[in-house]
């Protein structure tokens, strides 16, 4: 924490002054906002718990992406959709986006629709 100070004296003052500090084996933190998530990777985080109150303290390599607020499709939802709805690939894929990944919800469109 501190350099050139020893790290047992260290232990020992934070032990007196109620203070612990666990390390978490992570290997990824995420962060989100509203605009955006921050991805800390290699990270390297500690737990503090200081008269009752945690804290959390994270280092690492830091990026940013935007948030997606497209779904996620996968095959297996597709096929879903396609073989329940009666539709050909494109339409299931297009039913589920706009159904916002609700697969449910997309099939009940479609036979709303008539396909």
């Amino acid at each position: 924490m501190f350099p050139g100070m020893n790290q047992r004296k260290m232990n020992q003052m934070m032990k007196k002054m109620g203070v612990s500090q666990i390390e978490i084996d992570a290997t990824e933190v995420i962060i989100r906002t509203p605009e955006k998530e921050i991805v800390i990777t290699n990270p390297s985080v500690s737990k503090v718990n200081m008269m009752g109150q945690e804290t959390y303290q994270i280092a690492g390599e830091e990026h940013e992406q935007a948030l997606s607020s497209k779904p996620d499709i996968n095959d297996d939802d597709i096929k879903t959709v396609m073989e329940q709805a009666g539709v050909d690939k494109e339409a299931a894929a297009k039913a589920i986006e706009d159904a916002e990944g609700d697969l449910a919800q997309a099939i009940m469109n479609l036979a709303e629709s008539g396909k």
